[in-house]
């Protein structure tokens, strides 16, 4: 991956419907040479896939946790991970370092429903506790990360 690459990733990470020929304009090449860099980049899996960024409160999901977990001494990581990914309250799934093994962001309707999932949450096998902050408001998430930053930048 060079610094055009980059470029062209910066790019569509800041707008994933951008066409080829616009690709092309921000980093000096045709529209066929993004094509062709863009199908490596996905075929090499440094492009995983793209998406509609959706606000969670127009979808009715107006409340959003990060719920630390704590494992079972006995509890093994690669299961419990596949557990939470089953929760479908469980947006995002984080491996850290320090008293919890994980850190999961949840988004529900209410704070009844963030109860429910939490007494789901707590009935895996594995979980010995867990740890809720509720979010009070989002100041921003989500954004692209434009920082060109490697050996070639």
């Amino acid at each position: 991956m060079d610094a055009l690459d980059r470029q062209i990733i910066a790019a569509l990470r800041a707008n994933g419907r951008a066409t080829y020929a616009d690709l092309g304009r921000k980093v000096g090449l045709s529209a066929s040479a993004v094509h062709e860099r863009v199908g490596k980049l996905e075929a090499t899996g440094v492009i995983t896939g793209y998406h509609a960024v959706v606000d969670p409160s127009a979808v009715g999901l107006g409340v959003t946790a990060l719920i630390g977990v704590h494992p079972t001494d006995t509890a093994d990581d690669d299961d419990l991970a596949v557990a939470l990914g089953e929760l479908i309250e469980v947006e995002s799934c984080y491996r850290v370092a320090g008293d919890e093994s994980f850190i999961v962001k949840v988004r529900v309707a209410t704070v009844d429903d963030l109860e429910r999932s939490l007494g789901r949450l707590r009935r895996i096998p594995g979980v010995a506790r867990t740890r809720t902050t509720v979010v009070l408001s989002t100041r921003f998430e989500g954004r692209p990360n434009t920082a060109t930053t490697g050996p070639d930048a």
